[in-house]
């Protein structure tokens, strides 16, 4: 009995894989919303316009690609398969024929990309590359793809909460009293002038990173379960957005675990890195780890 011999298509095909960092849920996800596509589908500086996207098995792709020069391109394909969230077909019925296969590997919290367009003839393949670059086009939207994907896992982390957790060798009073005393507070947390753990309570103080930009800070009191639990918002002067850092006091025997939860950090200005997700993290980190931890041993 003879096997059927593999046609080679190597000589009308194009291959690009890369390792994207992002988890594969979020790739699935820019890939087949027409919302996240159109931002970065195509080659350098051009735009987009989805009529069409129904990403199921026979479900039409049509779109309208914007070159530089004004010129519009129009597509079609139709979704051969779909196996979500791990891999795609498509065929582009229009002007030039080809098939796409996109497989979406998991990589830890990567992704691995494989993206494989097959041409329909040997000349039309080297039509397509000679003429328009398509080597070169493919290679373009990748890299805008990992450019778009890293602006959504900063914004992904910047919408979720910070979380710290900590458990003292303290009672819990002792504890509360560290984080509602000013003058427990100024030893290891910021030096207020005024402090009250009181609902509606303002308070203001003024840090930063040592030796660079200071800003004041701007807090009022929204909650208080005496030793269990301590709300207040989190604002700065001059610049838009609202936070809420919350204490959380949990009683384990002789010690305590301290919970703190800062969300809001994503209405901060984006275009100062002393409002993104890691310096929160990195500032609370050093705060309940370091200081609190010192002061209380």
């Amino acid at each position: 009995m003879q096997t059927e011999k593999k046609q080679d298509t190597s000589d009308r095909e194009i291959r690009i894989s890369r390792v994207l960092k992002a988890p594969r849920e979020l790739v699935w996800e820019v890939w087949t919303n027409p919302k996240h596509i159109e931002k970065w589908w195509g080659p350098n500086e051009f735009t987009n316009t989805i009529s069409v996207m129904d990403v199921q098995t026979g479900g039409e792709w049509n779109l309208v690609m914007h070159s530089p020069d004004g010129t519009d391109y129009k597509n079609k394909s139709i979704f051969k398969e779909i196996v979500k969230p791990e891999r795609l077909v498509y065929e582009h019925i229009s002007v030039p024929k080809f098939t796409a296969t996109i497989e979406f590997i998991a990589d830890g919290d990567n992704t691995l990309l494989k993206w494989h367009m097959l041409f329909e003839t040997r000349d039309l393949f080297e039509n397509v590359v000679k003429t328009f670059k398509a080597d070169e086009g493919l290679k373009q939207n990748v890299e805008k793809l990992e450019q778009y994907l890293a602006q959504e896992v900063n914004t992904k982390m910047n919408n979720q909460p910070i979380v710290v957790e900590r458990t003292f060798n303290a009672p819990i009073n002792k504890v509360w009293k560290a984080i509602t005393d000013k003058e427990e507070m100024r030893k290891w947390y910021f030096d207020l002038s005024a402090f009250k753990p009181e609902i509606g309570f303002k308070f203001e103080f003024t840090g930063g990173e040592k030796g660079g930009k200071q800003y004041r800070h701007l807090c009022e009191i929204t909650e208080i379960i005496p030793e269990k639990k301590l709300t207040y918002s989190w604002r700065y002067d001059g610049f838009p957005g609202n936070s809420f850092v919350t204490f959380e006091l949990f009683e384990q025997e002789d010690k305590t675990l301290l919970k703190l939860t800062h969300e809001g950090v994503e209405t901060f200005p984006t275009d100062d890195p002393n409002f993104h997700s890691g310096s929160f993290k990195a500032g609370w980190n050093h705060i309940i780890n370091i200081s609190l931890k010192n002061y209380l041993d």
